[in-house]
């Protein structure tokens, strides 16, 4: 024998009309606050293995020019810190106009420092048994792009 599962009908009373209504009670809405217009974007390059030193030297050509200047200098000047240097730079560009909405062509280094890293230190063999260390700096790079205007 089968039994059948019979549907219970809610039927809308007065009542739960009430209840109802009391919790779709909609909340005022405030109105928003505009965020300050952004200016500027930021890139950091952490534990670059170049020493702080080497970058140091880059980083005071490049600070001050246009985007598109010190990408130039940077593919001109033969030191060991400019790829990565160059790389930060398109970084933060890239950051100002995609997320920030800037403009390319107006885009400048405004800061850019060098700082020190983490330090790998290492051995290296000397005579009768020894060893000197070998400390292997890194560098932090932080770069602000700014629109001029």
């Amino acid at each position: 024998m089968a039994k059948t599962k019979e549907e219970k009908k809610v039927v809308a009373t007065p009542e739960t009309e009430k209840k109802v209504a009391k919790k779709k009670v909609e909340k005022p809405v405030e109105p928003k606050v505009e965020k300050p217009a952004v200016k500027e974007a930021v890139a950091f390059a952490r534990d670059v293995r170049v020493t702080p030193r080497k970058v140091r030297l880059v980083v005071d050509i490049v600070r001050g020019k246009d985007v598109k200047d010190a990408l130039a200098l940077l593919h001109r000047v033969n030191r060991a810190a400019c790829a990565p240097v160059g790389k930060l730079i398109k970084s933060a560009a890239a950051n100002a106009t995609n997320n920030f909405g800037l403009d390319e062509s107006r885009l400048y280094v405004a800061e850019i420092q060098a700082s020190d890293g983490v330090r790998m230190k290492r051995f290296i063999p000397r005579a009768k048994g020894s060893g000197s260390p070998i400390i292997k700096r890194m560098a932090n790079i932080r770069v602000v792009v700014k629109e001029r205007e």
